[in-house]
């Protein structure tokens, strides 16, 4: 049995090399970061978890997993006038939602043979189109907004990151030769800090959120070339420059200075 080729790479290993969805996001937004934490091995500050996200990603979950793979769908669609999509059951789809453990056999992963890199993530969610019979990937995500007027809309630029996210993932289910559609969706929860509502009972505190659901159409054409120009930096003899926009760049750039 091959050993698993994780956390620093080695050129020449046997085994293609593991790369998460967000080490991907690493290297676009930074080449030079990527390479000091995948080559160099330097570990960069961690930050806390979002406990309070994670928590809204399970009891969505834990919701649509009731009617997974039944002949009707949550009443959160039906109300959406989206009868159609129903949360797909697979056999292996606990498995596909396992982002920390991409690298085993029937992960959501894939091996793109021109770089050996073993590509993956982890899913929250997938919904198949009983009218099309194409599958839609979701992603869940939380937030609460500043401004009673302001719409969630996946405009704003950091919101770029989710859409890579969401490209790679319906890039690596093609690869696994499922008949996915170009039309994610980003099913959105919105801590309703507005609305004239009872927040703290007499032992509980609930809060309320406004939900939205977003389409997107994929572009995975970014993909492919991105993996090769991962793995030149991985095989290059020194780290790249910084990007511009590089926040750990620019403070290293001033404590050198």
């Amino acid at each position: 049995m091959m050993t698993r080729h994780r956390g620093q790479y080695k050129p020449g290993h046997e085994s293609p090399y593991e790369l998460s969805r967000s080490r991907i996001e690493n290297f676009v937004r930074c080449p030079a970061c990527f390479y000091m934490q995948q080559v160099l091995k330097i570990e960069f500050p961690s930050i806390p978890g979002f406990n309070i996200n994670e928590a809204t990603d399970i009891l969505l979950k834990r919701d649509f997993d009731k009617y997974r793979g039944q002949s009707e769908t949550h009443p959160f669609l039906i109300h959406m006038g989206m009868e159609h999509l129903v949360p797909f059951e697979h056999e292996h789809f606990e498995l596909w939602t396992q982002s920390l453990h991409f690298g085993a056999t029937n992960r959501m992963n894939t091996v793109h043979e021109p770089t050996h890199l073993l590509v993956g993530g982890g899913l929250d969610d997938v919904w198949l189109n009983t009218k099309t019979n194409q599958l839609h990937i979701i992603d869940y995500k939380s937030t609460s907004q500043k401004s009673r007027d302001k719409e969630i809309t996946l405009e704003d630029p950091w919101k770029a990151a989710y859409k890579r996210q969401m490209d790679l993932y319906v890039w690596v289910m093609l690869q696994k030769g499922f008949d996915v559609s170009d039309e994610g969706y980003f099913l959105y929860c919105d801590g309703d800090r507005f609305s004239d509502y009872d927040f703290l009972g007499t032992q509980n505190a609930v809060m309320k959120f406004k939900m939205s659901l977003l389409p997107y159409t994929v572009d995975t054409t970014w993909i492919e070339p991105t993996l090769f120009d991962v793995k030149e930096c991985l095989d290059g003899p020194r780290c790249p420059d910084h990007d511009p926009d590089c926040e750990h760049g620019h403070f290293l750039k001033q404590v050198l200075s």
